[in-house]
């Protein structure tokens, strides 16, 4: 059998799909293909999908991944920032966006080196938004969005929220350059025994960081609150003998089941040529404090997909 190795040079359009921290594992996707002889020329995004290749296209995946394998649960916390009167959603955003601002800063998109797409939705007129221009920070914020959580950007007369309430995993269709292949990742792969891979082995960094939490009563409220308002994205099917669930708790399962029923309809009816899904059951969507777990996975999975699907690559070809 050929070995990933040696599968010729290509071009890949990479789709990065939205679910929260599991696009964490973008990263290691990403890492996998550029040690593995493909080129990168073009990226389309949908909520972290769109911020981790969002910052790839602006060259600073370096900076963003260094600094995100060094946070703790008490970082995330700091970063999620809190609403107090949660009016139009639980996070603000704002220290996160501070972060990233201190990166990509004033990049425009239509300036990049790689072409790149951050997926959207509007509100107002119920439909899909493709950014590939302006302000990279703020297509980032616009496709990021999701309702209810995160506060809404409003621009243009419209309201930009998660794009991933119509469109989990944008796949465009099928590209007309003869050298360029469709990567699509998604992140709603079917629930696994070993979602991280065969190593499963846990961070002994993030557990150590758990100290910082266990240790301030006022942060384990904090992350008990995300707990609560998060859980059932990555929960075992509830049992009938479990509490009733809260507001919160159907509401993000309605998102989740819904985002991953999107997905396989847009797989279906638009398949890639390579197909890399992370088990939706790898982390919760707010376990950013993981990424020295979820990046290697990202790899592991990527690396299985394209050698089980490598005839797929040379096929494009004939």
């Amino acid at each position: 059998m050929t070995t990933s190795s040696q599968i010729p040079p290509k071009k890949v359009h990479l789709v990065l799909g939205s679910g929260g921290a599991r696009g964490l594992c973008h990263i290691g996707v990403i890492r996998y293909l550029e040690a593995n002889g493909f080129e990168i020329s073009e990226i389309t995004g949908c909520s972290m999908g769109a911020l981790i290749g969002g910052i790839y296209a602006a060259g600073k995946l370096d900076d963003y991944q260094q600094w995100v394998t060094s946070i703790s649960k008490l970082d995330a916390i700091k970063y999620l920032d809190l609403s107090l009167n949660f009016k139009s959603g639980v996070i603000k955003g704002d220290k996160l966006m501070q972060q990233l601002g201190n990166w990509i800063k004033d990049e425009k998109i239509q300036t990049l080196s790689i072409p790149f797409t951050a997926v959207s939705a509007d509100l107002k007129s119920q439909s899909e938004v493709w950014i590939n221009k302006g302000p990279l920070l703020e297509a980032i914020r616009a496709s990021i969005s999701v309702p209810g959580i995160f506060t809404p950007v409003t621009k243009n007369n419209k309201i930009l929220v998660d794009g991933g309430i119509l469109n989990p995993l944008p796949i465009p269709p099928k590209s007309l350059e003869k050298d360029q292949i469709t990567i699509a990742v998604s992140l709603s792969g079917r629930r696994l025994n070993q979602p991280l891979g065969e190593s499963e082995a846990l961070s002994q960094t993030s557990k150590a960081q758990d100290s910082d939490i266990e240790s301030n009563t006022k942060l384990q409220l904090a992350w008990q609150k995300l707990n609560t308002f998060f859980q059932s994205d990555s929960a075992e099917p509830y049992s009938s003998n479990e509490n009733p669930l809260s507001i919160s708790e159907i509401m993000m399962s309605m998102f989740n089941t819904m985002q991953d029923t999107l997905t396989r309809y847009q797989i279906a009816g638009t398949p890639p040529d390579i197909l890399v899904e992370i088990p939706t059951n790898i982390c919760n969507s707010h376990d950013f404090h993981r990424a020295n777990e979820l990046i290697p996975a990202g790899e592991y999975w990527a690396k299985k997909a394209i050698e089980e699907q490598e005839h797929l690559l040379h096929e494009v070809t004939l």
